[in-house]
This record gives structure tokens, C-alpha cells and sequence, in this order.
């Protein structure tokens, strides 16, 4: 579960700290709705959202019809493509990707309503793991290949 009524039912600093490290200096990709929970991506990042709505980005960011089309743009851009949600997108993008940076948050949240596809027979590589724990949350950060 990744969403509840749009957007994520917890905030983890460390979580978000990672993610932003990760992506700095690359190419984001994202679906307009986590656009929307993320405006502040553009900095540092390179940004296509898929979106039917170019007209309502912001400059810089580039828009795309598909997912097809946002990963022929980001080709043209700087370092990693990092897919950024939401719930479509992982549909489309995880059997494409050969990475997955995956942060588990041990918890369940009843009413969530958006999901992040199954991804164990996509990924069966573990190269990475990390547990870590702040006040609220246990997670623990992930890093798999085919």
C-alpha cells in the first residue's frame, strides 16, 4: 500500500531524505497526482510528468502522454530515470526497470486505496538491506535487481 486518499499515509524524514539523494542530478518520473503531492522536485531533478494536461506544469517540466513517451524524453536528460509513482506507473514501469529502490514500511493501513504492484517476481536479487526505525515508523530500505 502506498497511497490513502492521495497521498502517503506517513511522513518518514529519513525516507525522504533518501529519496531526494538519490534522485538529485537525475531524471524523475511521476504520474501529475504525485506531481502534485511533490512540486518541489524540480529543483536539482530533471521532471517529466504523464499527464493528458500539459498546459497545467510548471516550466521546466516536461510533459508526457505514456509512459513510453516520458522514458524516450528522459533518454535525452541527465543520469538515472527513477520512476516516482503513483500507482499506474509502477503497473507499467516495474517490468521494465532493472533496479528497484524499495522502502518497506512495516505497518498496515486499513484504508489505503492506491498499491505498488507485486514486485518479488520482478526482483530476486537483494544487494542491499537496511532496517531502520524513527519514533512512529520500522522500515527498511531496499535495494533489488533481476
Amino acid at each position: 500500500m502506498i497511497g490513502r486518499g492521495g497521498s502517503l499515509p506517513w511522513s518518514i524524514p529519513e525516507d525522504t531524505t533518501f529519496f531526494q539523494n538519490k534522485t538529485h542530478r537525475h531524471t524523475v518520473i511521476m504520474g501529475v497526482r504525485s506531481f502534485g503531492e511533490w512540486p518541489s522536485c524540480v529543483r536539482g531533478r530533471d521532471v517529466i510528468v504523464v499527464t493528458h494536461a500539459p498546459s497545467s506544469l510548471p516550466s521546466p517540466v516536461q510533459a508526457a502522454a505514456s509512459l513510453t513517451e516520458a522514458l524516450a524524453k528522459a533518454q535525452t536528460l541527465h543520469g538515472d530515470v527513477y520512476l516516482c509513482g503513483g500507482q499506474r506507473l509502477y503497473e507499467e514501469g516495474l517490468p521494465l526497470a532493472d533496479v528497484l529502490h524499495l522502502t518497506l514500511v512495516h505497518t498496515t493501513v486499513e484504508d489505503g486505496d492506491t498499491f505498488f504492484p507485486d514486485w518479488r517476481a520482478h526482483f530476486t536479487c537483494e544487494t542491499a538491506r537496511r532496517e531502520s526505525h524513527d519514533a512512529r515508523w520500522r522500515y527498511t530500505f531496499l535495494t533489488l535487481v533481476r
